[in-house]
């Protein structure tokens, strides 16, 4: 039976996970995402291949269980914000893009930031079956709240309108990627940004 790290199995696998995002990490900096393997990987991790395969059965698998394991926290905290209907919808949009860009600086959100990682963006889903839809949802019931409060002008198509405006939340993400210190910069440039576009005809 192999030697279990951390006080506990749940930790156990908390800390292989860990390991995981991080040797995907690393591989990305060396590598075009398509010639990473599974091999690649449990070498890196520190894991045996045949241990890797109890985690995720390929590589595909695998990357959409980070996306998944890295936005859950993300999830949890945005609706936290979006459901607060008594706050402006301003001041919970503005507190929703710190929480998305603070979620960016995961390593495992990291890796759909990195160069060359457009293949590994590629197999995350889209739509409704995607790590981050839920996240989505909730940025435009906010929106819809401010345009119902008069905070917001009618943009019209909302989802349009959100699918545009993630653009320059995924351009802050790659920003503070490159360059950690630029955060609190990069999060008021980005909140500029969305509020100026919700707010201007």
């Amino acid at each position: 039976m192999p030697r279990i790290r951390g006080a506990s199995i749940e930790e156990h696998h908390e800390m292989v996970w860990t390991d995981l995002a991080e040797a995907m990490r690393q591989l990305l900096l060396e590598r075009d995402y398509d010639a990473i393997t599974m091999g690649h990987i449990a070498t890196r991790a520190g894991l045996a291949r045949n241990t890797l395969y109890n985690y995720a059965r390929d590589k595909r698998t695998l990357v959409l269980a980070l996306a998944e394991r890295a936005s859950r926290p993300m999830l949890e905290r945005v609706t936290a914000i979006a459901e607060r209907a008594q706050d402006p919808a301003a001041e919970r949009m503005r507190e929703i893009v710190e929480a998305v860009l603070d979620a960016c600086t995961d390593q495992a959100m990291q890796l759909m930031f990195l160069p060359g990682a457009g293949p590994l963006v590629a197999e995350v889903p889209k739509g409704p079956y995607g790590p981050f839809h839920a996240v989505v949802v909730q940025v435009e019931n906010v929106v819809r709240d401010g345009m119902a409060g008069g905070e917001f002008r009618d943009v019209g198509d909302v989802r349009l309108v959100v699918e545009l405006l993630s653009g320059v939340m995924r351009a802050g993400a790659e920003r503070i990627g490159r360059d950690p210190a630029a955060f609190a910069r990069t999060v008021q440039s980005a909140r500029e940004i969305i509020l100026t576009s919700l707010t201007s005809g």
